[in-house]
């Protein structure tokens, strides 16, 4: 890997006071990463502070922000976690070309066009991995990322006192990234949880995890921004910090000042794999909501609104009379779904939900998700210049896998695939009517070849246009079966055996 060198000058400066005068003195802390060693900058040393003459004010400046004390107190409730995944197959590249099939068949044109994922099974292998987590209560409950122990066999957790203990997966949940985990301990150390709604962007945060396999390291930043939204993410409104995140630190740690965990250190934005200084994790109030569900129940309920929304920026807002660029704006509203129902329009800007503000479409998703299924809400949108409220009765989101675990007994669990409906304008931009998105894929679709952003057309030849219609087929389907695929431009019929 290349060196990585990360600044922070903003947050290191040492005030050196000279004679003849006072002045600042602003230095950059270089950290210098790179996969194998760690270059250690040279320590300086600064000469002992003359008091400031009386009467003068000293100007604010930044100080460097001392986490030891976080660190060797909160340092022992996080722990490394190693997964070991169920036994797979590796494969053989389609230029191998052993597949047995006809190069003429259209199959085999299908094989070359929807590789790598279709690929033959040749020798088992044994998948292995490790991430962080974070001890919640002294009996053994352990937050963490879902796609950390996903699919595993197999958890380990290592504390800092170098025991070792197999964790039990009590749930995990795809959407939100968050799963629990537990061991079989007592009067284990515990972190305490903040409150992410009072962080401001600018301060400091700390994270502690295992990157790259090296237990319990401590990492310093700022918070760079608050509700971010992701491209493949519609729920969580993500903390971005600059914070060095690296493979392994997954599931570990965010802290404020306070020592107190404010998220869940999830994703990077990387184009090497490693850190580039865009780290975003999950603010802990969601993680927590979602904790209380997967233990109480084994599985997380949302309630469905029935809307695409984006963000309103200046010239948005100008565009529908709008005072200022805050609100989520109605790009698309689903055809018989609550907000339809209840008189939402494309172009409506929704400002607030049940009285709470929405200032960013971040703010939405995760407001409607966290209402009872069956509430009557009250949503405030500004339509034509003019303010409406707008009573709508949220209902139970449709169950995608994504959340709990899947014993195999419905449809979609005999498929392997979380899907959706598409949207009408999302119809249009493909080209078709009806049709279902598929947003995971595994087991026998996952080994057909099947990936995310694949529409299903048919099953056996028969059109689906809802996750119902299509549980009710495949619940009356045999061992093998038939789904009319389309990637981009292309259709083809990909056969599957269920078993």
């Amino acid at each position: 890997m290349s060196r990585l060198t990360f600044n922070r000058s903003a947050i290191a400066i040492a005030v050196l006071l000279v004679a003849g005068g006072a002045y600042l003195h602003s230095r950059n802390g270089d950290i210098g990463i790179d996969n194998a060693n760690a270059a250690i900058p040279p320590a300086v040393t600064a000469p002992v502070a003359s008091p400031a003459p009386a009467g003068n004010a000293a100007p604010a400046v930044a100080v460097a922000t001392d986490f030891s004390s976080i660190v060797e107190r909160a340092g022992p409730a996080v722990v490394n976690i190693s997964v070991t995944g169920k036994a797979k197959q590796s494969a053989v590249s389609d230029q191998d070309d052993d597949s047995g099939l006809d190069p003429n068949d259209p199959f085999s044109q299908f094989f070359k066009r929807f590789g790598p994922q279709l690929q033959i099974p040749r020798h088992p292998q044994i998948m292995r991995g490790e991430g962080s987590g974070f001890i919640i209560s002294p009996d053994g409950l352990i937050l963490t990322n879902a796609h950390v122990v996903d699919g595993a066999s197999e958890v380990t957790v290592k504390l800092t006192d170098r025991r070792e203990f197999k964790a039990k997966v009590l749930g995990s949940d795809k959407q939100s990234d968050i799963a629990v985990i537990r061991i079989d301990a007592k009067n284990l150390p515990t972190v305490q949880i903040g409150n992410p709604a009072l962080t401001r962007v600018g301060e400091p945060v700390l994270a502690i995890g295992s990157p790259y396999g090296f237990e319990n390291t401590a990492t310093a930043g700022i918070v760079s921004a608050k509700s971010r939204s992701l491209p493949d993410d519609t729920y969580v409104p993500f903390i971005q910090t600059d914070v060095a995140v690296n493979p392994g630190n997954s599931g570990g740690p965010l802290f404020n000042i306070k020592g107190e965990v404010i998220g869940i250190n999830s994703q990077i934005y990387s184009q090497t794999g490693g850190y580039q200084g865009l780290s975003f994790a999950i603010p802990i109030d969601v993680a927590t909501k979602v904790e209380q569900q997967l233990v109480a129940h084994g599985k997380v309920t949302r309630s469905h609104l029935g809307v695409s929304v984006q963000e309103v920026n200046q010239a948005l807002a100008e565009s529908f009379g709008l005072k200022s660029a805050a609100g989520a704006l109605v790009s698309s509203v689903d055809k018989g779904s609550p907000a339809d129902k209840g008189g939402m329009q494309t172009g409506d800007v929704i400002l607030r939900f049940n009285g709470q503000a929405i200032n960013h479409s971040a703010d939405l998703p995760s407001l409607v998700a966290d209402t009872a299924p069956g509430t009557s809400s009250t949503i405030e949108v500004m339509r034509g210049g003019q303010s409406k409220t707008l009573t709508v009765k949220l209902t139970e989101a449709t169950p995608l896998k994504i959340a709990g675990k899947d014993n195999g007994s419905d449809s979609q669990g005999r498929l392997g695939l979380a899907l959706r409906e598409l949207s009408p304008d999302e119809q249009q931009q493909v080209g078709i009517r009806g049709g279902l998105v598929v947003e995971d894929a595994s087991g026998p679709s996952a080994l057909a070849g099947i990936q995310r952003g694949d529409v299903i057309l048919s099953l056996n030849g028969k059109p689906v246009n809802s996750v119902e219609q299509l549980r009710q087929l495949v619940s009356k389907a045999g061992k093998n079966v038939a789904l009319l695929v389309q990637r981009d431009k292309d259709k083809i019929f990909v056969p599957l055996n269920l078993g």
